[in-house]
């Protein structure tokens, strides 16, 4: 069974009717700048934490990721196992960015160091949204559209265009124009509706495909049979995924990535008290559980069932399964009318919530942080208005930067954005922590750990480009930088980047103790951490030991499971 059928497009076609009359809503209520990137700070426990998992899982996960597992095994899982880092989040980091009041992160950065700091992160954020972030999402859901409707096409001036660049487009310009209109209300409480969906459909594919192979134990069974590829834990000789380069990147990318990118961080900031706010990071700590059961362990039974001639997988020119086509293979051939329908609005879901979220994202940096610093004084609605005109811009880059990713070919698009992120996160990563906890380190270390290390950064990614091009063959040492394993460069640069930080601090002034006063652990306010006690209870504190216990359940059973 392939293609869609009108029960399926009927399913499409309400979801997207219950999304613009959200979108319609929310666009009632955008009066100031606050509204527009905040939601008014007026969104409870429930509707963040929903948006903050929604956000995470797009289609670089359900596509990549399934992808991933059907060619590595669980070696990505430690990435979806970060739910620890939102607890991280939601006791260590939201309670200092919520009392401050800042509508961004770089924000947050000019309050504890220097406007510079803030600059300096705004833009590197941006660059990294629209070249990283916008064009492998905007990829991988044009994939999933050349799998599930390769019939069609569109004819302008003369020009034949195919599912994957009218899928592309389409949803770019959906996405951008319900966030440019709605705000981060129609984000949130649209991403509240998609990640419910988002589950569901692919719970079914995994309930689906087990049923087709077997059962559980058939999968361990066809996974045993390549144990060493399919493992948790590599060894240090393996060269994509060595235990110990896991242990230290994972970590990096992941505090980057939940507890300082404005993409995630935004969500909290919208709650309606710091109660709310930490809850809502609980709460996304326990949905982002379970994508290893519902995105990779897909993509491994998928793989299962081509192994067993139940299923044809898309193979590429020089042999083996194109992973990357493995979960939309699925939905098109296991899945009955009408539920095929949920799955695809699943996927179209998650596609948009991510791409919302990262145009709201790209909007609030860009007015907050350079244009009212540049033009001070603009009123509310014109500040609102310049966050549209931005988001429109980032969909326009968007859209732009779609044909040279069409050029990276099959596959592996969920590693290749873990190890762009490597790179970036590193030097972000060493100046939030340190800022936090040490009241010591100041503006001219943090603005030079940022500049050098996103430097050294790019420095590594361009090489690792050129070598993939064959353009380093004569220069050993450069190609040996260049193919230097992501995992471990991860941790060179979070340790280059901390010398950096620690050591300029340490050679130059320290920061005013008034600048400092209530942005770091040491300088913290008696009537701040009264306020912090005051802000949770036990329903918080059972719903972190939930999380933990969790994590360390899955950590435990997949260290053993195919032993």
């Amino acid at each position: 069974m392939s293609g869609l059928a009108g029960w399926d497009w009927a399913v499409i076609g309400a979801y997207f009717a219950a999304l613009v009359v959200v979108v319609w809503w929310s666009s009632k209520r955008q009066d100031t700048s606050e509204d527009y990137f905040l939601a008014g700070r007026n969104i409870g426990w429930f509707a963040v934490g929903a948006s903050l998992f929604a956000s995470n899982i797009g289609s670089e996960h359900i596509v990549g990721l399934s992808g991933q597992g059907a060619s590595s095994g669980m070696a990505m899982a430690h990435w979806e196992l970060h739910a620890w880092v939102m607890i991280m989040l939601a006791w260590v980091f939201v309670p200092f960015y919520y009392r401050s009041g800042v509508f961004t992160m770089p924000e947050f950065l000019e309050r504890r160091f220097s406007p510079a700091a803030r600059w300096m992160l705004s833009v590197v954020s941006l660059v990294a949204y629209v070249f990283t972030k916008v064009s492998v999402t905007v990829y991988a859901g044009a994939l999933v559209f050349e799998a599930l409707l390769p019939d069609l096409s569109l004819h302008i001036l003369g020009q034949v265009y195919g599912p994957f660049w009218i899928g592309a487009f389409a949803t770019v310009i959906a996405t951008g124009v319900y966030t440019i209109f709605g705000g981060l209300r129609a984000v949130l409480y649209t991403d509240t509706a998609q990640a419910i969906v988002l589950l569901a459909g692919s719970f079914f594919i995994t309930l689906f495909g087990l049923r087709l192979l077997g059962g559980w134990g058939e999968l361990i069974s066809v996974c045993k049979t390549d144990a060493t590829r399919f493992a948790l834990w590599r060894p240090l000789s393996d060269p994509d995924f060595p235990w110990l380069g896991v242990l230290i990147a994972s970590p990096v990318i992941g505090i980057w990535y939940w507890c300082t990118d404005q993409y995630i961080v935004q969500r909290t900031l919208a709650a309606k008290n710091l109660t709310n706010a930490r809850r809502g990071a609980i709460w996304g700590g326990f949905l982002k559980v379970w994508p290893v059961m519902i995105f990779l362990i897909p993509g491994m039974i998928g793989y299962a069932l081509h192994q067993k001639g139940m299923l044809q997988i898309p193979l590429k020119d020089s042999g083996g399964i194109q992973g990357d086509m493995v979960f939309a293979t699925m939905v098109k051939t296991l899945l009955p009318t009408g539920l095929r329908g949920l799955v695809v609005g699943g996927l179209l879901a998650a596609l948009m919530s991510s791409l919302s979220s990262l145009f709201n994202s790209s909007a609030s940096l860009f007015t907050v942080d350079i244009y009212e610093k540049i033009r001070p004084g603009r009123s509310e609605r014109h500040l609102v208005a310049v966050g549209r005109v931005a988001t429109g811009v980032v969909v326009a880059l968007g859209m732009l930067w779609i044909p040279v990713m069409h050029t990276i070919g099959q596959g592996g698009l969920y590693k290749y954005l873990q190890s762009v992120q490597g790179y970036l996160a590193p030097p972000i990563t060493a100046v939030f922590l340190l800022g936090l906890f040490w009241k010591r380190i100041n503006s001219a270390g943090a603005v030079a750990g940022l500049a050098l290390g996103f430097i050294l950064g790019m420095v590594k990614l361009v090489l690792e480009a050129c070598a993939g091009a064959g353009y380093l063959e004569s220069m050993p040492w450069l190609e040996a930088v260049a193919t230097f394993n992501f995992l471990y460069a991860s941790g060179v640069l979070l340790l280059i980047s901390v010398i950096i930080i620690v050591g300029v601090s340490l050679l130059s002034p320290p920061p005013p103790a008034e600048q400092i006063a209530g942005l770091t652990y040491a300088t913290a306010s008696p009537e701040q951490r009264r306020e912090n006690r005051q802000s949770w209870n036990w329903i918080d504190i059972f719903g972190t030991v939930v999380v933990l216990g969790l994590v360390l359940g899955m950590y435990t059973y997949f260290t053993v499971w195919l032993r």
